[in-house]
């Protein structure tokens, strides 16, 4: 019997980019083919470990190292897990990768001023207001993956075609 076993799916991209649409679309298919999935949902488990987020640098740091190691626990006890996180920094998806080696990183494309349209969370509107400092896009800077091992447009991708992408990528590397 064909079986994939867990692996890591971080997906990766600005603010309203269209990750958490992905994520959603994509949960239902990987469980569809047997696997035990999980998502790290970047905004729910900050209310958790940093309730007042000031998303300075070091607290940046701590947040992403802390969700890569409840997704790399998640992973070894055989759970599935979808990243859904901007994280702004390509050292933060690299040490997730470091401590998952059956990792898959998703990077999620949308030109600034779609997401800016998108923006249901107001996130945006916070940042050129002044409310907020350090919005990925505007005041702080968002590294894209230099190799990710899968880009999709949202521009001109449906979530559901997004999600099957995924899944014909974790099908094809980790089939076994």
């Amino acid at each position: 019997m064909t079986q994939i076993h867990s692996v890591a799916i971080w997906i990766t991209g600005l603010p309203a980019s269209g990750k958490s649409t992905i994520a959603r679309a994509l949960k239902p298919q990987l469980e569809a083919s047997g696997l035990t999935v999980e998502v790290l949902e970047s905004d729910e488990v900050r209310r958790v470990l940093t309730p007042e987020a000031t998303y300075s640098q070091a607290e940046r740091d701590l947040f992403y190292r802390a969700l890569a190691l409840m997704g790399a626990k998640l992973v070894a006890h055989g759970v599935t897990v979808i990243f859904d996180a901007t994280a702004t920094r390509r050292e933060y998806r690299d040490f997730a990768r470091s401590l998952m080696p059956r990792f898959i990183e998703v990077a999620v494309e949308c030109p600034l001023e779609i997401c800016m349209q998108r923006d249901y969370k107001g996130t945006y509107q916070r940042g050129q207001r002044g409310e907020s400092h350090t919005v990925p896009g505007l005041q702080e800077p968002y590294e894209a993956p230099l190799h990710p091992d899968l880009t999709i447009d949202t521009t001109n991708v449906q979530a559901s075609a997004a999600a099957e992408n995924v899944l014909a990528l974790v099908e094809k590397r980790f089939l076994q």
